[in-house]
């Protein structure tokens, strides 16, 4: 992957996310979407991605800001600063968009994009995912997939301070 590459999956702003978004499915590509912090990238997370990725053509990730991760998750986090995550998701062969979102859910990314698959790990019921009413609304899935137990950067925050 080539510089540029990296820089061309990032999205500056929704704006730009929507025009890439709309161009895509003109083209008859099935937009997945999915969001999470990604604060410390670990297998649970490849797995996961790569499964969302085979539900469509295209995988669209919103990942949290470094203050709505402060929001949810406490002051301590996120370890990684969005721009590191931000690159470092963009930098993987099975996204194609990742953009940054403000908010404490993507609930605006997501009745803004309109995928036509939404999914979330396999901790979460379809009923719980944020935006799954719009999505199902609009014609298209919710999926709820797999999930390693164990596996989170909060386990590895932990084992981190444990070890320290």
């Amino acid at each position: 992957m080539k510089l540029i590459q990296l820089q061309n999956k990032i999205a500056t702003n929704l704006e730009s996310a929507l025009i890439q978004v709309n161009s895509w499915k003109e083209e008859g590509d099935q937009i997945v979407f999915t969001n999470g912090c990604f604060d410390l990238l670990h297998r649970g997370h490849i797995r996961y991605l790569i499964e969302a990725k085979e539900q469509g053509n295209r995988l669209v990730v919103g990942l949290n800001s470094d203050a709505s991760v402060k929001r949810l998750k406490g002051k301590e986090r996120p370890v990684k600063d969005e721009r590191n995550r931000l690159e470092c998701l963009a930098a993987l062969q099975m996204t194609d968009l990742v953009l940054v979102f403000e908010d404490d859910t993507p609930l605006n990314l997501i009745e803004t994009l309109t995928p036509n698959v939404l999914v979330k790990g396999g901790d979460w019921a379809i009923d719980q995912i944020v935006g799954s009413a719009h999505v199902i609304e609009q014609g298209g899935k919710v999926k709820s997939l797999s999930y390693i137990d164990g596996e989170s950067s909060t386990n590895l925050i932990n084992k981190i301070n444990d070890n320290g």
